[in-house]
Formats: structure tokens, sequence, C-alpha cells
């Protein structure tokens, strides 16, 4: 693909996007995240930039986090993610992400648990 021309595929405008929001990704990371954008029901239609924002936080929130751990003893989703917004955004920056303000941290994510 030419720099600057438009992706020929949804996969490839994902990809675009995710390297463009989190340019430190690792390639592993990356991957994983393009993997949960492009099979997620939810993410199907959005923008590109959209479903590559919203995997890549969801991807780190349950695995770079406590999260699960949280919601399995019994903590609701918006609490658990206020308890987790530090080592989510931690994870974020040091992929070169901008950080979740603390009054998004209970936005949806790709796929609820």
């Amino acid at each position: 693909m030419s720099v600057g021309s438009p992706p020929l595929n949804r996969r490839d405008a994902v990809t675009a996007a995710l390297a463009r929001l989190a340019p430190r990704l690792p390639d592993f990371e990356a991957e994983a995240a393009l993997d949960r954008a492009l099979a997620s029901p939810g993410l199907r239609r959005a923008a590109p930039e959209t479903a590559a924002r919203l995997a890549l936080i969801t991807y780190a929130r349950h695995v770079f986090t406590d999260y699960d751990d949280l919601l399995a003893d019994g903590y609701d989703r918006d609490s658990a993610r206020h308890f987790v917004l530090d080592d989510l955004n931690a994870a974020l920056a040091a992929w070169g992400a901008a950080p979740i303000p603390e009054d998004e941290a209970g936005e949806p994510e790709a796929d609820p648990p």
C-alpha cells in the first residue's frame, strides 16, 4: 500500500488506525487488539479509528489490569473500571496512546464481559 492511498479493506484500515493511535504498540499486542476489533459484532460498523480505540482499550483493560478479577469479586463494571483506570492509562501511555479521562472510564467497550 502506498503512502497516502486509502486502505484496501477493513483490516488494513483498522491496522493503520491502531498504528496512529498507539505508535509504540508491540506487534503482538497490535495483532491481539486488531483481532478484537475485527471480531466484535459491536464494532463492525464503527469507523476504523473508533474500532481501533475501543478494541485497544478493551484489550488493555482485560489483559493488563485486574478488571476481570474485580468483576469476579462482585464489583460492578463502573466500579471495576474506576479502580483499574490508572493501570489502564499506564498501558496506553506506554504504547503512545492517549489516556482515558476519569469522566470517561465507564464508557462502553468493544465486547462487554
